[in-house]
């Protein structure tokens, strides 16, 4: 199959359609020559890490303990819930949970055991969820567990029960996900850093952008938003998990429903001690994750790497590397599409630098004026 030419995305050039009901970037959401069908496709996802020594709560694990958490989903449909133990130390007991209040049944039964490394998919919940809709998810461990998969930080407040009481939470255990029955529609995941999770945005607010980019479409898209603050392209990190290069089978190749992915990483590989320097190593890293979306039928689109003058480790140096990838990226044909986020949140005055009124205060991470304008850019 041909490689569809590339070009860039600003401006709204993918077209109104995105995902949502008829194309993303001129693909149909269903092949030409099949007629439409209810499918499972992920509407919400979180990509997991490791615990650390200072993620108390995910080292330590869990005994008799029942968390509770809300997902924002994108498009909306009757649900069924994805666990994984994928960075667990020992098979993991969970049940009874429930969805909205509705239990959630494995096999017909309350409880499931999660084996070390496994995905677990619940059966379909007796609960249809509208476009934009929460998900509250209610999760007894009666353990002990041992240390647990997780994801460190959704931007999203959540409750953890057990004998010393209840206390909030930002982080998910075990759920790594939602799929919902839908017609028409098909996933698009965005393997992504701090910039995708929401560092920078306002939590509990659903202001990240690829809640926003959903929000823009009467019919929402289905996205997963493979955030991981930290995370870099080509380096695997204990605190910040692995690179997008090692976990993009488990973390995008697995989902189900999947049409397309993003690629928004780099910007920590430059950054990030220690610094890639060589933007061919970067270019390689891309190649190899454009490949691989391709060897699976998916279109593959890629981000330019935004500003970050300001930033604590930020160097003229390190920019002019920046510069070099993005200018790269632009002239050629990496990516089938080309989200060039650069160019939508750099400063005219000064390139190097987020425009004032998308830089949260950091220089790096834009705030939700500046994560809508990234949303608006597809």
């Amino acid at each position: 199959m041909a490689r569809p030419s590339r070009r860039s995305v600003l401006s709204g050039a993918l077209g109104g359609a995105v995902l949502g009901g008829t194309t993303l970037g001129g693909l149909a959401t269903g092949r030409a020559d099949a007629a439409p069908r209810h499918r499972w496709v992920t509407t919400w996802a979180t990509a997991h890490t490791a615990p650390t020594p200072t993620d108390q709560d995910a080292t330590q694990g869990f005994t008799d303990a029942t968390i509770r958490t809300t997902l924002h989903l994108a498009a909306g449909g009757r649900v069924r819930l994805r666990f994984s133990n994928a960075f667990g130390t020992a098979p993991t007991l969970v049940g009874p949970v429930t969805a909205n209040s509705k239990a959630v049944l494995f096999g017909g039964e309350q409880q499931m055991v999660l084996a070390t490394g496994a995905t677990v998919i619940s059966d379909p919940v007796g609960l249809v969820v509208p476009d934009g809709g929460d998900l509250v998810v209610s999760l007894h461990l009666p353990g002990p567990t041992g240390p647990v998969s997780f994801h460190r930080n959704v931007h999203a407040t959540g409750v953890i029960a057990d004998s010393g009481g209840e206390r909030a939470t930002k982080s998910v255990f075990l759920l790594s996900g939602v799929d919902v029955l839908t017609e028409g529609r098909r996933t698009l995941a965005v393997l992504g850093d701090s910039i995708t999770e929401g560092v920078g945005t306002p939590d509990d607010a659903n202001l990240r952008w690829p809640d926003e980019y959903a929000a823009r479409f009467r019919r929402r898209p289905a996205v997963a938003n493979l955030g991981i603050s930290g995370n870099r392209l080509l380096l695997d990190d204990a605190r910040f998990g692995p690179s997008g290069q090692s976990r993009f089978d488990r973390d995008v190749l697995a989902l189900p429903g999947l049409q397309a992915v993003l690629v928004f990483l780099g910007i920590n590989d430059i950054q990030q001690p220690p610094s890639q320097t060589d933007p061919a190593r970067l270019l390689e890293g891309y190649e190899q994750l454009a490949r691989r979306a391709r060897d699976h039928d998916l279109e593959v689109l890629g981000a330019t790497i935004g500003p970050f003058k300001g930033w604590i480790r930020y160097t003229d140096e390190l920019d002019h590397v920046r510069n070099q990838v993005n200018d790269t990226l632009r002239s050629s044909r990496v990516f089938d599409r080309l989200v060039d986020v650069d160019a939508v949140l750099r400063d005219p005055s000064d390139p190097a630098q987020l425009r004032p009124a998308f830089n949260s205060g950091d220089g790096l991470h834009p705030n939700a004026a500046g994560a809508k304008a990234i949303a608006l850019t597809l």
